[in-house]
């Protein structure tokens, strides 16, 4: 594009425009020219059998001036193009899913439906046993009734195929969680050649059983509410039942019931499903997904999609991707994220997040956040990059590459220094639950070096360091270089001081270890990746062995000569959880 300068008989060619950036349906924006002149638009017309956009302009030179902002030039695209450019890049886009094996084969899925199957039935006899138990009435005990409710990713539909299971046990007023859950239904199913390393998660915030079925992880805890029988289409919004459920059951029922008003309240199940499986896995792949690192967790992330589909109901999938970057580069951050629903009272923040999230049920509280000042500037900086990747592109291409919005973080381009975090363990077993442990509060970890250095990248990524004899996590964390030196004798011993608690602090755990240290980029193993999400993270609990357990047999506080199991009080954790 040419200009001519004031008083002077010359042409100035100046170099072409940046890129043209696609920023409403059908509307190009292009950025504003040099100061000197801008050009204005008087027409576009589209050539009759072309497959681009086309545009006949007679540009009009207007002088300079600097009172007045200079505006872009705007032209208009072919909306029969955009259509198929749309459809193109949704069916790439569905491509890409497959290819990472996203979603599970029918076979992998009727295997889960089947374990959900057989743990109803398995609890629906453990139910008629308590009913027995309890001497209710024998025209009672027919009716007596407990179900299993599914919610996470797999209640959403957005499990992957190695993707564990939480499912909620509701039972009946009359069972008990310390005896009747924990004991009793354990003991049921310790019985059951489909399940396998089961132990208790008694002491965490929403108690649970945790177990393998036909080879499928199970998250398990359990909620009772005031009925004698309980369905699959019990109500979980009813005001009736929430009065009277106890604080511990409503906790475990507040997944179930977000999940649930998630589903109800997007417009598209199917777009919303799709968007919400590649946003997990771009947040695992560029190392913002772990609640307790303090990057978002998987209910953030839901609640996130959930707002971008119902802003844009009629988006396909590949188009509300692109504008979940948008919505998210572009928020005025502490400013709440918050459903559209006429049911949920808006109300400010608390001040205590600083990307404060609402929960679509009742009691509507904020969303439980670990975000952290360096964890918050990650995420905002993802969300920046990935508005670019998905806008800033040729709006001429049908095609897309999507590989680039899912590439794995460059943690060792990024960083020069790193702070090894080494953890070990006798066993598998020991170095799962102590890895569990030290996860659950590394937050405090994170801010004790915050308050240090300008900067620190917590990678979530379980390493494993080969050279090692022996069972050892290994997590590095990238460092500022602008940050002052760390003292890591007095790092280590504030936050031991936190570890060292319970369990962990007696003779029998003195085994568990953890060695903290800086290292440069050239004094990493070589096989190791520090590529996000490219190693299997394990989950915040164990089992934990004690050589001095000895299972304590317990008896029915009904009938106290009937034998009911033995106490796996032992077997409880530390984990952190909710």
């Amino acid at each position: 594009m040419a200009y001519a300068l004031p008083g002077e008989r010359r042409i100035t060619v100046l170099p072409p425009p940046p890129p043209v950036c696609l920023v409403d349906p059908g509307t190009l924006i292009l950025p504003p020219p040099p100061p000197v002149a801008y050009l204005v638009p008087l027409g576009a017309v589209p050539r009759p059998g072309h497959q681009g956009p086309v545009f006949v302009q007679n540009p009009v030179l207007v002088p300079r001036n600097h009172s007045l902002p200079y505006p872009p030039v705007i032209l208009r695209l072919n909306p029969a193009f955009l259509m198929q450019m749309d459809e193109q890049r949704t069916r790439s886009l569905f491509q890409f899913m497959a290819q990472e094996g996203l979603e599970p084969s029918p076979e992998e899925e009727m295997k889960r439906k089947t374990a959900i199957d057989q743990l109803k039935q398995i609890v629906l006899a453990w139910i008629k046993k308590v009913a027995w138990q309890c001497r209710l009435p024998k025209d009672v005990i027919p009716d007596a009734g407990a179900t299993v409710l599914t919610y996470g990713s797999y209640g959403l539909g957005v499990h992957g195929p190695e993707s564990d299971i939480d499912a909620l046990c509701v039972g009946p007023y009359f069972a008990t969680l310390e005896e009747d859950f924990f004991i009793i239904l354990h003991s049921m199913l310790e019985s059951q050649t489909e399940v396998s390393e089961i132990h208790c998660v008694k002491s965490a915030k929403v108690p649970l059983m945790r177990f393998k079925f036909n080879g499928i992880s199970i998250d398990f805890p359990y909620a009772r509410i005031p009925a004698i029988s309980v369905t699959e289409s019990v109500n979980v919004f009813d005001p009736s039942v929430l009065a009277q459920v106890d604080d511990t059951s409503w906790r475990s029922l507040s997944g179930v019931r977000a999940n649930k008003r998630i589903l109800q309240l997007v417009p598209n199940l199917k777009n919303f499903q799709s968007m919400l499986r590649c946003v997990k896995l771009w947040a695992r792949r560029r190392g913002v997904y772990s609640h307790l690192f303090g990057f978002f967790g998987g209910i953030h992330l839901a609640i996130l999609a959930a707002y971008v589909c119902q802003r844009y109901p009629n988006a396909s999938a590949s188009a509300l991707l692109c504008l979940f970057f948008e919505t998210f580069s572009k928020w005025p951050w502490p400013e709440p994220v918050v459903l559209n629903d006429p049911s949920i009272p808006y109300r400010h923040p608390d001040g205590r997040s600083v990307m404060p999230i609402m929960m679509p049920c009742s009691p509507f509280e904020w969303c439980h956040s670990n975000i952290t000042r360096s964890t918050y500037k990650k995420i905002v900086s993802e969300f920046q990059y990935g508005y670019v990747l998905t806008r800033l592109q040729d709006p001429g291409r049908m095609e897309f590459r999507w590989n680039n919005l899912f590439e794995a973080y460059p943690y060792t381009t990024k960083h020069t220094h790193f702070l090894q975090i080494l953890l070990t363990a006798d066993n598998d077993d020991e170095l799962q639950e102590w890895v569990g442990w030290v996860k659950s509060r590394i937050r405090g970890l994170l801010l004790k070096l915050e308050m240090v250095q300008e900067y620190c990248d917590p990678n979530p990524t379980e390493n494993v360091d080969h050279n090692i004899t022996e069972p050892n996590i290994v997590f590095y964390w990238g460092l500022s270089p602008k940050g002052n030196t760390i003292n890591i004798g007095s790092l280590k011993k504030d936050f031991m001081k936190s570890i060292n608690t319970d369990q962990f602090a007696d003779e029998n755990h003195t085994h568990c270890k953890l060695a903290l240290s800086i290292v440069q980029y050239s004094q990493l193993p070589k096989s190791l990746r520090l590529d996000a999400g490219s190693a299997k993270g394990s989950k915040p609990c164990g089992k934990i062995l004690d050589n001095n357990y000895l299972p304590k047999p317990v008896y029915s506080q009904y009938l106290p000569q009937d034998f009911v199991g033995y106490d796996v009080a032992n077997e409880q954790h530390r984990a952190a959880a909710g």
